[in-house]
């Protein structure tokens, strides 16, 4: 049985006492403060998308090209940010990239042009990538010490932090300038990490108990990698979805289906509400159905709902397809990437963080291109279509997770 499915409670003989159980504990509260900013402050980011694609007079190409400079800084930082974990430690790399974060995310009010916007997106998705690829390395490390499979709760916060910061920008769309909210989110994410960060940096990632039997090992370095690659893929899939729904759904909400400002950037919360929810319950979710029902069951059920939200006639029953795909989509993004972390350790979370946050910050992109060359409802179907292929592959990848957990 893998860690992630373990359910022994850590207790103080185990881990070195009550002083240990008091360190994972403070770990785990800052950790899940950093999922939470990071949601936070994304969601800030792309609820003020359609004031930003105003401001710099960008069309829906255009804006999708300037949206590709997240894309670029976050791939590029991925591929270098599991050297730098296991160099300086995920803990270090979390706190000096949610700074970098909090300073860049007030850099897109400054814009005038997509150009000038492409280019300081770069700078805010490579501190995106870098801080969610760290964050993820730890909270592995975390789950492994802890014996419990608590990676959705991580997960959640992210969610809960979305949830907020869409809620709050859709509060203040109509009567705040961009440029003054997202400074306000500077701030707030200073402050935060200048609160949570001293407990990373004082505490080392702890290393996971040794288990009383030696479990077998899988097969080979190839299958694992096979067995990695194929979770990443799962992890693209589904937040494909999460990022498409974050730049577009407020968008296609204004747009197509004529909402107020203010209605249009609740489609996100919702989707973030419901996704808060099924990751609150993803630990008895796993239990009672295992890995392969709960990716198979969340991937048809996003496939569904976003049906509905991308073709339906009117807000409400869009903004009910988004609550059902927030729903299906909750778990599956946080199991691909705790199994690839169980399988192949901080390579293992680097590859299916990489892939997983990389089908997250493509997404939007593409939607741009196929909404100019068809429309934004067509192009948001792209997302149910991928959720239905997780759903696929999962079910096809249930040998590997027999594997990997032997």
């Amino acid at each position: 049985m893998p860690l992630l499915n373990k359910l022994a409670t850590a207790v103080p003989g185990g881990l070195g006492g009550d002083t240990a159980v008091r360190s994972l504990s403070r770990l785990r509260v800052a950790l899940t403060l950093f999922f939470a900013l990071d949601g936070f402050l994304f969601a800030g980011w792309v609820v003020r998308i359609p004031a930003i694609k105003q401001q710099t007079g960008a069309s829906a190409g255009e804006l999708g090209l300037a949206l590709l400079g997240v894309s670029a800084g976050a791939v590029v930082t991925m591929t270098l940010t599991g050297r730098l974990c296991r160099r300086y430690g995920s803990h270090a790399v979390t706190v000096a990239t949610a700074v970098l974060l909090s300073l860049s995310i007030a850099l897109p009010a400054l814009t005038r042009s997509p150009l000038a916007l492409g280019l300081v997106l770069l700078l805010f998705g490579a501190a995106y990538g870098g801080i969610n690829v760290a964050m993820n390395s730890a909270a592995v490390d975390l789950v492994a010490a802890l014996r419990r499979p608590v990676m959705p709760g991580f997960h959640a916060a992210f969610s809960l932090g979305g949830m907020l910061g869409a809620g709050l920008g859709g509060l203040v769309a109509g009567s705040v300038a961009p440029g003054a909210h997202l400074f306000g989110l500077t701030v707030a994410g200073l402050l935060l990490t200048a609160l949570a960060g001293p407990v990373l940096l004082r505490h080392p990632s702890p290393a996971p108990p040794e288990p009383a039997v030696a479990a077998p090992r899988p097969a080979g370095r190839s299958g694992s990698r096979h067995a990695v690659l194929v979770f990443g893929v799962i992890a693209l899939c589904t937040a494909y979805g999460e990022g498409a729904l974050a730049d577009w759904g407020a968008l296609h909400l204004e747009q197509d289906l004529h909402a107020h400002p203010g209605v249009a950037a609740a489609g996100y919360s919702v989707f973030a509400l419901t996704m808060t929810a099924g990751r609150l319950s993803g630990t008895v979710l796993l239990e009672r159905l295992g890995q392969t029902r709960t990716l198979v069951a969340g991937g048809a059920t996003a496939a569904l709902g976003m049906l509905l939200g991308s073709l339906a006639p009117n807000v409400w029953a869009a903004l009910l397809g988004f609550a059902v795909t927030g729903l299906g989509l909750a778990n599956i993004f946080p199991v691909a990437v705790a199994r690839a972390g169980a399988l192949a350790g901080p390579s293992g979370v680097a590859t299916a963080s990489t892939l997983g946050y990389g089908g997250m910050l493509l997404g939007p992109p593409s939607i741009g291109f196929l909404a100019d060359w068809f429309s934004l409802p067509l192009a948001l179907t792209t997302v149910a279509a991928l959720a239905a292929g997780a759903a696929l592959i999962g079910y096809l990848a249930r040998n590997a997770a027999a594997e990997g957990g032997a």
